[in-house]
């Protein structure tokens, strides 16, 4: 069967993706695979872990995280904030180019961010940027953000690929999501929906020559197959989700697991719009009655930590003292009874297939932990891309989801619990107290002030329960002996494989 992408055939597409350039014969390629593949090629408007995963090796924003999660350059050498905070000035790379061989300009990155900020495109983190009122482009290299008022994040909100620069031209003429041109360090070759990418390196990327020409991956939604594909020798390295897999690796000879702890969250998200979790007893009891940790060692055999909804080490507080983080079935029945529902209900929570790879796994456990207060959980897994699409419209009653961390709280959740939220349908959730807090610390400079912010908005949304925390997990990359200098990243970037040699 052809498979088809906004009407395009993958035949159709893998010729509208042909890069300028063919990798030289002889070249290093190195051979990898994972078990999602992107739901889509515009970087704008992805939200799924597997298209930020394969778009940040084509696409560069202004700036980006090193692992650290310090602010590094990237399309922009050096920037620097007025003394009033109203304007924050980028002085781009001269020697930034699109793949094509254009140079990248102040004209494009203006032109990127009238498309994110216009509501029309469905950006995913446009909230992040709505302090911007003007954009002044005084040369070819110079972009100046004219801001309506002073914005902290704004900085550390601008180093990811859904804020990453675009020709104009593609943008002019409508072609943003079905031609992949960025400024990253490898260009899309070919791609085969669901089976394969071709990344070859980019000859324009400023940041000069990439360790390998090539990226060959294959898309093996078994990770066992993954893992025995590593041992074979038929791929180099591997991006595993699953923690069942992943903790396998090192028995395996010649194999090295990189484990690294994550910023990101899996997260039970109730829908506040749906009776009865409009109800917030009843919300409150499902925090009760859910046992956090016993979720985390049976779904994902320990492989993580439980959280708060903050999950940055600069910002995060003890989840120990939030609202119910120790499971309390007496409690969650009491509550259940005082919102009327003595005898339960029935729900239906969605999961994506392989997104996380613990999900059906973590809406198994909660399942029979929520069946102790009556509620009767169906569980509806998903394939990926139609999950999203659910996930984005609000359309469920609880989803399994796993969601990104940011560098600053502000950004990671103002999306879903301020009043203009771009990703409010998803959350069903604000009230004065949330949106206070999150705009005070988006205009707060004093660091000592932030962190209170942030702890009084932690707790009060652990309190309200719009959201399960659970846990933050690992991320885990494998890979053969003759795989060199890959360096991981708390947000989990493949941006590294830009350095990595075969030996």
């Amino acid at each position: 069967m052809t498979r088809h992408l906004n009407g395009l055939s993958s035949l159709a597409l893998a010729a509208l993706l042909v890069a300028p350039a063919l990798a030289p014969a002889q070249a290093a390629t190195l051979k990898m695979a994972w078990s999602q593949d992107a739901t889509g090629l515009d970087p704008q408007k992805q939200t799924a872990f597997s298209s930020i995963r394969l778009l940040e090796l084509i696409y560069e924003p202004l700036v980006r995280l090193d692992a650290k999660l310090n602010v590094v350059p990237a399309i922009a050498k050096s920037w620097e904030f007025s003394a009033d905070g109203l304007s924050l000035t980028f002085h781009l790379d001269p020697k930034a180019a699109f793949s094509d061989g254009a140079p990248v300009t102040s004209a494009d990155v203006k032109a990127s961010f009238q498309r994110l900020l216009d509501e029309k495109t469905g950006a995913a983190a446009r909230s992040n940027y709505t302090s911007i009122a003007a954009i002044d482009t005084p040369d070819a290299q110079t972009v100046v953000f004219r801001l309506n008022q002073p914005d902290v994040p704004i900085l550390a909100a601008l180093a990811g690929v859904n804020a990453a620069v675009l020709p104009a031209a593609a943008i002019a003429d409508g072609s943003v999501g079905t031609k992949a041109i960025g400024s990253g360090p490898f260009m899309l070759a070919s791609w085969d929906p669901n089976a394969r990418e071709v990344l070859t390196a980019n000859p324009h990327w400023a940041g000069g020559k990439t360790g390998v020409d090539e990226i060959d991956i294959s898309v093996l939604p078994d990770e066992t197959g993954i893992l025995a594909a590593l041992r074979a020798g038929q791929i180099d390295l591997a991006l595993l989700n699953d923690p069942l897999v992943a903790t396998l690796v090192p028995k395996e000879q010649g194999l090295t697991l990189v484990r690294t702890p994550s910023i990101s969250y899996n997260v039970l998200q109730l829908n506040p719009a749906r009776k009865p979790m409009t109800e917030l007893k009843v919300r409150q009891a499902i925090s009760c009655a859910i046992d956090r940790k016993a979720v985390l060692d049976t779904a994902a055999l320990g492989e993580g930590q439980v959280t708060g909804p903050i999950t940055v080490p600069a910002y995060a507080t003890d989840p120990a003292k939030l609202f119910c983080y120790t499971p309390d079935l007496a409690k969650a029945k009491a509550l259940m009874k005082d919102a009327g529902y003595p005898d339960g209900f029935s729900a239906t929570v969605i999961a994506a297939t392989g997104e996380p790879a613990t999900s059906e796994a973590e809406a198994q456990v909660m399942q029979a932990e929520l069946k102790q207060i009556g509620i009767k959980l169906d569980i509806k897994m998903m394939e990926l891309n139609v999950y999203v699409d659910a996930w984005l419209k609000g359309d469920f009653d609880m989803a399994v989801a796993l969601n990104g961390g940011r560098p600053d709280p502000y950004t990671t959740y103002n999306r879903y619990f301020t009043k203009t939220g771009n990703l409010l349908k998803v959350s069903n959730y604000t009230d004065d107290t949330l949106d206070g807090l999150l705009n005070a610390a988006r205009v707060t400079t004093d660091p000592a002030k932030r962190k209170d912010l942030f702890a009084q908005f932690e707790t009060h949304l652990a309190e309200v329960s719009p959201w399960i925390w659970l846990f933050t997990p690992y991320t885990y990359v494998a890979e053969r002996a003759n795989v060199q200098g890959f360096v991981p990243t708390p947000t989990g970037s493949l941006y590294g494989l830009s350095a990595v040699t075969l030996k």
